[in-house]
Formats: structure tokens, C-alpha cells, sequence
């Protein structure tokens, strides 16, 4: 997905309990009844609009809460379960033709039925509105959807497509009430209708939102708190200065490398008040090769740089060892990871780099620039091509340029093809080996720079989706990665942790996200309240 949770730098959740005025979990005087499990949040994360419809971005981070889908990642495990559904499953060998059996007694936050022609609607409209920031490229393998009773729900593909039922866990498949979100346009407003574990009780765009455990909810989820309160910060530095002065209780995303590195300096010196765990990140960072470009183009060109980026320096010195080196475009934890591009170029080597330069005809520098954007991953982003500018020059055989645009503008460049060699972020809409690979291959990819290999989009990736079984899937992208890597037309650079920082007396924060790392705001709470 393009940027999912906006900058992509180290992502960071932080869960906080404060006192009565940031909204503790206990209420000091009041009756037991009386008494509600509250929980603050942070992040610098807001969504950019509240209907699924519109939405293919951080948004996904407040609908996870507050709107419910057929099914959902449990916490143990990145198979897709039941959730708004009884049971799912593809119906024939092909894996063209999945349904999905309802819940009893589903109903919306507004009293409104849930059934299957709820779930047709929602999916419907997504394919009809084609909102220009919204989910419908997940939807390319989905022919209709049928209701033939109320509570059975039939998805016939186009194409064989074992993913499916990933895009089925993920927010671009929000469940919404077909009273309340018009079929042919977007809904207005700061109110949602959902069934999730919470209601949106109020709403600020880009200051607050407000959430109530909703009572009507049937679903896997089992919520440790009654209200959740999301405080929408501009930058990281103001998230961290209410985290330190308890004014929230949790704040996700955002998190700079050094404010990480401040967090683990301030544990090992035994400062305990806050605490800092470390989950596995999925969000990866990687350059884009332009093949129409006179130097970009050039294989030879292409491998010398492969041969020569230092990943293990660029995380040392960029990111202070808060991401980890990536050699693959499918990130470690990943079921078909892979270390392709170390297998295929080794350690860095600029007698390799200079061979290959060598063999190809070209014995002067290489001119190249590196564009990227200036205000889309954060201030390491600049900080980033710095690094690789430093390191090519230093070999001796690349002349680099570095030059940063805004986001709207950088866009613009390379969808026009004027960058030779460009750095872009990407989060998965769901966590499977085909949501790195199929997404950047093809003429008309999500890059809007050509990637033809037909191995890979004719063989490979139709072969992958006719597996249900994920883990016999991955030896089709193993081979597809060793492709990757010798095509050097994408260069994986780093895969990104998750760090959730804390107040000594919250519990939940090792469950709060899930394998997509969305939060999952209902298993924060105080360790005296549960």
C-alpha cells in the first residue's frame, strides 16, 4: 500500500496511563460501578477521512477499532480468521469462488441489522465510488459478490487468487451500514456507523478522536478497556513531551530513531518509568531503477550498486540500529523471506563493483541522481540518501547527485519517468509474501515504472495464488526473489521495527498490533484493572 501510516520512519507505539485528567483506568472516590477503564493514545498518525471507501492509508488505523470485517488477524498467528463472519472458505480447487457464513445477531453502532446485503453494499461501493485515495486496487481479482439469504455472503473471482481472503482482514473491506453510506458517493461528516469493539463517541480531524466500547459488538475481539481517547499529534517531539508528562497513554507512529535510542538509554540507566518493547516491523524502505533512464537502465550499472550499498552502515549510521538490514523485498517474518540479494552480491565490494562497471564497457564515473521525497518518510529520509550518496562517491566510480522534492511534486516526477533512481517506503495492506512482490512488477504497477518479467507475473505469481496453503506458496517467491535480485531493478535497504513505549503500569502492549500492525487499541489497559 502507498504509505499506510504516512511517514515511514521507525514506527513506534506508546501506551500510557495517566491520571484522571488524561483519563486513568481507575477513578479514585467513584463507586466500582462507576468506575471505567480509560486508556490515552498518541500518534502522528490522523485519518485523512473517516469512510472506507475513500481511505488506503493511516486512516486503517482508527477503522480497525471502530469497523469490523468479514475476518481479522488473530494475535498468534498471520492467518486470517473468522471475525464478522461464523466461517469462510473458497468452496472449489481453484480458489475462485469464497463464502462466508455470518454471524448471529450482528448489528450496527446505529441499531441497523448486519447481514450479507450490508456486506455486498460495503464492498459494492468501494468498486462503484472508485475514489481516487481509496482501496479499490485490492479489489483487481474480485469479479461480484452475491447475497443469495441474509447471512451467506459469496465472492466469485475473476482469477485464482488464494490472497483473497487477506484482503477480506484488512479495513479496505470495512463493513458499513447501507442506511447511513450511500451506495454511489462518499459520506460526509464526523460520525461513523460501524459494529467494531468501539463507537466513535466524537471526533476532531487531526486532534481527537473519542472511543466507547460498543456493547452490541459480536466478534473475537475482547476489549480490557471501556474508552480509548486518540490524541493526533503534528510531530513526534510534542507526542513524546505528553508521554513524559502523562498527559496520554499511548502514542504510535512517529517515534524518530533518536527518540527510540533515548527511550532504551533511559531503561539501561534504570530509569523505569517508561518502557520500550520492540515488536517485528514490516514496513520496508527500498530504491526504484528506472529502466527507460540512460544509466539507470544499464544492468551493469544497476548490480555495481547493488555491490556496493552498505545496508548494515546505512542502519548504523542513519538509524541507530532501530531497522534492521533487508536483502529481499519480502521483510524477515514474512512466510517466503529471503536474503536474495546478499546470496546474489555478497558483502560490499568495490573491486566486485568496479569488475562489473568494467566488463559492461564503462570506465568513468557513473552520473546518477537519486531523487526522494522531502516530506513523505521523515527527516531520516534525507539523511538516508545522504548516506548512499557518501557511500557511492567513495568508491570512486559514481558521480551521485542527491535532490528531494515534496511528496505531491516527487510523485508527479516519477510517475512521468523523469527520476533515474528514486527511494519510496512501502507497508503491506496484508501480511503475505505477495503483497511485496505483485504490487511492484508489471507494466502498470504501483511504482508507474515498468517491471516486465513474465516469469514472475505470468508464472510465478498466478501459480502462488492457487495455493491455499501459504507456506507451499513461498517457493514460488523464492524463486521470484532470486528474479529481484538479479534484475536489480528494485534494491531492498532496510525493514523497519515496531517499538511500543509505555508506562510501567500498562499491560496489553506486546498484543497491540496486529501482523499488519494496526493497532488493536482494546488490548490496552492498566495492570491494577484487569
Amino acid at each position: 500500500m502507498f504509505d499506510r501510516n504516512g511517514p515511514l520512519r521507525i514506527t513506534a507505539t506508546v501506551a500510557i496511563a495517566t491520571s484522571m485528567v488524561a483519563g486513568c483506568s481507575s477513578m479514585s472516590g467513584d463507586s466500582e460501578d462507576e468506575k471505567l477503564r480509560q486508556m490515552v493514545t498518541g500518534t502522528t498518525s490522523a485519518p485523512s477521512t473517516l469512510d472506507p471507501a475513500a481511505a488506503w492509508d493511516g486512516s486503517w488505523e482508527l477503522y480497525k477499532n471502530v469497523y469490523q470485517t468479514l475476518l481479522s488477524f488473530p494475535s498468534s498467528s498471520s492467518s486470517p480468521e473468522p471475525d464478522a463472519a461464523k466461517r469462510c472458505g473458497f468452496t472449489d480447487s481453484a480458489s475462485r469462488v469464497y463464502r462466508c457464513t455470518l454471524r448471529d445477531g450482528l448489528k450496527f453502532s446505529n441499531g441497523n441489522a448486519l447481514d450479507s446485503r450490508a456486506v455486498k453494499h460495503s464492498i459494492d461501493r468501494v468498486m462503484t465510488i472508485k475514489a481516487k485515495s481509496g482501496p479499490l486496487g485490492l479489489m483487481g481479482s474480485l469479479d461480484r459478490v452475491e447475497a443469495p439469504d441474509k447471512r451467506t455472503v459469496v465472492f466469485h473471482l475473476k482469477k485464482s487468487d488464494a490472497t483473497f481472503p487477506f484482503i477480506l482482514a484488512t479495513p479496505a473491506t470495512a463493513i458499513v451500514d447501507p442506511e447511513s453510506y450511500p451506495a454511489k458517493k462518499l459520506r460526509k461528516g464526523n460520525k461513523i456507523v460501524g459494529s467494531g469493539p468501539y463507537t466513535l463517541k466524537s471526533y476532531s480531524k487531526g486532534k481527537k478522536a473519542e472511543l466507547s466500547r460498543y456493547e452490541g459488538y459480536h466478534g473475537p475481539a475482547k476489549p480490557k478497556n471501556d474508552v480509548v481517547t486518540i490524541e493526533y499529534f503534528q510531530d513526534s517531539a510534542k507526542m513524546v513531551k505528553a508521554l513524559k508528562e502523562k498527559k496520554i497513554d499511548v502514542a504510535y507512529r512517529g517515534l524518530t530513531p533518536g527518540q527510540v535510542s533515548g527511550f532504551q538509554k533511559a531503561q539501561a540507566n534504570g530509569n523505569q518509568e517508561i518502557e520500550l518493547t520492540e515488536l517485528l516491523g514490516s514496513e520496508i524502505s527500498y530504491l526504484v531503477f528506472n529502466p527507460k533512464d540512460r544509466m539507470a537502465g544499464n544492468p551493469a550499472v544497476r548490480k555495481a550498486i547493488a555491490e556496493l550499498i552498505d545496508r548494515k552502515a546505512l542502519v548504523r549510521n542513519v538509524y541507530n540500529r532501530t531497522t534492521d538490514p533487508l536483502y529481499s523485498m519480502v521483510p524477515g517474518g514474512i512466510t517466503g523471506h529471503t536474503s536474495a540479494f546478499y546470496d546474489r552480491y555478497g558483502e560490499p565490494s568495490k573491486d566486485q563493483a568496479r569488475k562489473t562497471l568494467s566488463e559492461a564497457g564503462i570506465d568513468k564515473k557513473v552520473p546518477l541522481t537519486l531523487w526522494y521525497t522531502t516530506d513523505r518518510y521523515g527527516d531520516t529520509t534525507g539523511e538516508t540518501f545522504a548516506e548512499l550518496k557518501r557511500q557511492l562517491n567513495k568508491s570512486g566510480l559514481f558521480d551521485v547527485t542527491v535532490k528531494g522534492r515534496p511528496w505531491s511534486q516527487f510523485v508527479e516526477g516519477y510517475s512521468k519517468g523523469k527520476y533515474p533512481v528514486f527511494g519510496r517506503g512501502w507497508f503491506p495492506d496484508f501480511p503475505d509474501a505477495d503483497n511485496y512482490v505483485a504490487p511492484f512488477v508489471g507494466k502498470n504497477n504501483a511504482l508507474a515504472t515498468p517491471y516486465d518479467n513474465a516469469q514472475i507475473t505470468d508464472e510465478l505469481l498466478p501459480q502462488s495464488r492457487k495455493e491455499s496453503n501459504r507456506a507451499t506458496a513461498s517457493k514460488k517467491f523464492t524463486t521470484a526473489q532470486k528474479i529481484i535480485a538479479k534484475d536489480a531493478r528494485l534494491l531492498p535497504l532496510w525493514q523497519g521495527r515496531v517499538y511500543v513505549a509505555s508506562l510501567k503500569d500498562v499491560a496489553g502492549v506486546e498484543w497491540v498490533m496486529d501482523p499488519s500492525t494496526l493497532p488493536r487499541l482494546w488490548e490496552l489497559h492498566m495492570k491494577s484493572s484487569w
